[in-house]
């Protein structure tokens, strides 16, 4: 693509841009096209590559159900950008897989052990676990275990 003044008799040179089908298109439509393709290109750019990236469990006791604590989670997981997913067990916990950096565990357990207003968090448990690429897309409510 190039640029082409274009001189009107009686007013000022305006800059237009030319494309390969000699098709004309106004400055602004050219400020559009520029911005979608940096929107575009930095769009893919999610995190740095030395970013590793691992899957954790979290084990949430107390009064964690009924309460709007899987909501709490998945809204606090989509902040901090992590992926996975929230449900409430049998047993009277919830359960929580996430998959992100140290940095977001780190976040996000804080989040957890604090709660929604109403709950009243008694302990959270942790441990390791496998990367499930189902979850990388986004957090998730899944239906009680």
């Amino acid at each position: 693509m190039r640029t082409v003044p274009l001189k009107r008799p009686g007013a000022n040179a305006a800059v237009h841009s030319v494309a390969q089908g000699g098709t004309k298109s106004t400055p602004r439509t050219i400020f559009l096209r520029r911005t979608r393709k940096k929107l575009r290109g930095s769009a893919t750019i999610l995190r740095f590559v030395s970013e590793t990236r691992s899957a954790k469990r979290y084990f949430v006791s107390g009064m964690v159900q009924g309460v709007g604590f899987r909501f709490f989670t998945q809204r606090a997981a989509e902040r901090l950008r992590v992926s996975g997913f929230v449900r409430n067990l049998r047993d009277g916990r919830v359960e929580v897989f996430a998959m992100g950096t140290a940095e977001q565990h780190n976040q996000l357990r804080r989040q957890l052990e604090r709660g929604p207003l109403g709950s009243d968090v008694t302990e959270v448990l942790e441990e390791p676990a496998p990367l499930e690429t189902q979850y990388n897309g986004g957090f998730v409510i899944n239906p009680s275990a």
